[in-house]
């Protein structure tokens, strides 16, 4: 009887997955032993971190998108559809556009995160973002045709994805603006809901003493609560009132409703085994991505080094050997300082990151990445 791996979601984590596994059960794969299938709600896989580089006018959106069909192995099927149940304890999987329901008898959920700007009212008519295709498009006008005034950075929610994104928008923001001699006319203040710039202390403390040297403001401790598009305010719960001309805000983010329909987890994540991945009380259910409740960020390259182990973890399991394959929590990171230089940070869950000192080398590494990224995405490297 063939054995059927299910992958809900075709970002970083579902793609390098379904490829990992192809490669690992091949021999199985090629004997109808097993049957591996990738469920995704529409035809493309996303890289996200363009998004940032479309809102300065230094990528198109175009640059941020592939054909999934492209970037997976023939064996793996893929199927366009939206799942919106799982029967954990029949295993199958409800879809919209499937009569009957979908066995499965390995899943792995990997739904990433969505943006969620409807929470704080006045965000959606008063903000830009750069977090989508959208966004960042019309984002990218404003920055064109803003002559002067104050742009306020806002981290709205934690977590979101791409953690160090908010910290490389205020300074390229700063470079960009003074490479056009505007930089005088522009304030720019940068606000996060704790009592420090970043959620990780040693970013924090890397980053706070170069937002100061470069003259951009830092409000701490501001959770937003409410935007006036017509007044152009932002006002936080603890009743701080910035007035903006361009507000570029972090919206809140949450999970998959189908985490929370199927009872997997609260607020669309998944509670996991920080090492195996294994969704907490749930037989042969795995969570990998910003869906899985690791306590590492949201990230792209936690997503792929957790696709791996889970990837040689279901190998195992499948040919009736241990799985001895863990997760230590390994994520990396460049980070834009500037329009041309760049750090980098590598950390897990014993060892924080450090970031390096910024050097343009480290920049254009960093695009050279965005442009490998499609070879990891097919898990070429």
């Amino acid at each position: 009887m063939t054995e059927h791996i299910a992958i809900v979601g075709g970002g970083t984590g579902g793609t390098v997955l379904a490829n990992n596994l192809a490669e690992e059960l091949g021999a199985e794969l090629d004997a109808g032993e097993i049957a591996i299938t990738l469920f995704n709600d529409g035809p493309d896989h996303v890289y996200k971190p363009v998004w940032l580089y479309v809102a300065f006018g230094q990528r198109e959106p175009a640059d941020g998108r592939r054909p999934l069909r492209e970037l997976v192995d023939d064996r793996v099927d893929i199927r366009q559809d939206y799942v919106y149940d799982i029967h954990h304890e029949r295993r199958q999987l409800e879809l919209v556009d499937a009569i009957e329901p979908v066995e499965y008898d390995k899943l792995v959920i990997a739904t990433g995160s969505q943006l969620d700007p409807e929470r704080v009212p006045g965000l959606v008519e008063g903000g830009h973002h750069f977090y989508g295709e959208d966004g960042a498009q019309a984002l990218r006008d404003e920055l064109l045709t803003l002559e002067g005034g104050h742009i306020v950075l806002s981290v709205v929610g934690t977590p979101h994805m791409c953690p160090a994104a908010p910290l490389e928008f205020v300074f390229m923001v700063d470079d960009w603006l003074r490479e056009r001699g505007r930089r005088d006319d522009v304030d720019v203040t940068y606000t996060y809901p704790i009592m420090r710039v970043h959620g990780n202390e040693h970013i924090a403390e890397w980053a706070r003493p170069r937002l100061e040297e470069r003259d951009i403001g830092i409000e701490t401790m501001f959770n937003a609560e409410s935007v006036d598009p017509d007044a152009e305010t932002i006002t936080s719960m603890e009743g701080t009132e910035l007035d903006y001309d361009l507000l570029v805000a972090i919206p809140p983010h949450t999970g998959s409703d189908l985490i929370e329909t199927a009872g997997l987890g609260d607020g669309g994540w998944v509670d996991v085994d920080q090492h195996t991945l294994e969704a907490t009380g749930f037989e042969d259910i795995y969570a990998i991505g910003d869906a899985a409740q690791t306590g590492v960020p949201k990230a792209g390259s936690a997503a792929h080094y957790q696709a791996n182990v889970v990837g040689q973890r279901i190998a195992s399991e499948v040919r009736g050997q241990p799985a001895t394959a863990v997760y230590g929590g390994k994520t990396i990171c460049f980070i834009e300082t500037g329009m041309d230089d760049a750090t980098f940070v590598e950390f897990d869950y014993e060892n924080p990151p450090e970031p390096s000192e910024p050097t343009q080398a480290m920049h254009w590494s960093k695009l050279a990445y965005n442009e490998s990224y499609w070879l990891t995405a097919r898990g070429l490297l």
